[in-house]
């Protein structure tokens, strides 16, 4: 079982920064006692406390005055969960290159639980994971596991043209908006028309894509009906050409 600490906007439930030693400790024991279960495998920060480029923001704005639990009493909290045996590993989740090798300095400087996973964003549309992680994911076997890899449905090619299938996620939740600008939208169309050029479902090959990573450790898929399940797990059997990867 793998699950995560609380993200952003919940740090009001128990107050105080979200990654501190207190917080970390009522989140697991709630956690635990929801799940009927007496440990979990991996359980990843949902967000780091500090100020950082969050929700696809590129850039990075630095914020001098920042609430924000020092990296060493997350990690340390950890350790004591782990040693009590409620939880065996830990990760992070839509982390930085920094946030990611600060933590293994701290885990190798301390002797503090090691970072195992990083689950952050990863799709065509948003392939800035490759861009210092990949590296950090390689050299530090810290292996990403990707989430959103179908960038909310858009990569299916379900909502092109504007349209908004009833029930879809973007129908549901307007707000979300970072796979819907028009530069997604005309990668989205060339996307799933090179797809149906080679006789593939656009869902699976964007999916494929993932997989066909060397530093993705978990392909993390959804699906509202099992016939879309089916479909992405035997995307799992789909092998690129080196023609396709390369357009």
């Amino acid at each position: 079982i793998a699950t995560k600490a609380a993200g952003p906007g919940l740090e009001h439930i128990r107050g105080g920064p979200k990654m501190s030693r207190d917080h970390l400790h009522q989140a697991i024991d709630t956690s635990l006692e929801r799940l009927q279960t007496d440990y979990v495998d991996l359980y990843q920060l949902h967000w780091p406390d500090r100020n950082t480029n969050f929700f696809g923001k590129l850039g990075y704005t630095h914020a001098e005055q920042e609430d924000a639990t020092p990296l060493e009493e997350t990690l340390s909290a950890l350790k004591e969960l782990v040693d009590s045996g409620k939880i065996r590993a830990v990760g992070l989740s839509n982390d930085t290159p920094w946030g990611v090798m600060r933590m293994l300095q701290l885990s190798d400087q301390l002797g503090l639980p090691r970072v195992a996973s990083i689950q952050n964003p990863y799709n065509l549309l948003n392939r800035s994971f490759e861009v210092g992680l990949a590296e950090v994911a390689h050299r530090e076997d810290v292996g990403l596991l990707a989430y959103s890899p179908l960038a909310f449905g858009a990569l299916t090619g379900k909502y092109l043209n504007g349209l908004r299938p009833e029930k879809a996620r973007l129908t549901l939740y307007e707000r979300f908006v970072r796979y819907s600008n028009p530069q997604a939208q005309k990668a989205c169309a060339r996307y799933v028309q090179l797809a149906r050029d080679h006789g593939m479902d656009p869902a699976q090959m964007a999916l494929a894509f993932v997989t066909s990573r060397d530093f993705v450790t978990s392909n993390i898929i959804g699906a509202t009906t099992l016939d879309q399940l089916k479909s992405n797990i035997d995307s799992a059997e789909l092998t690129l050409s080196d023609e396709i990867l390369e357009k």
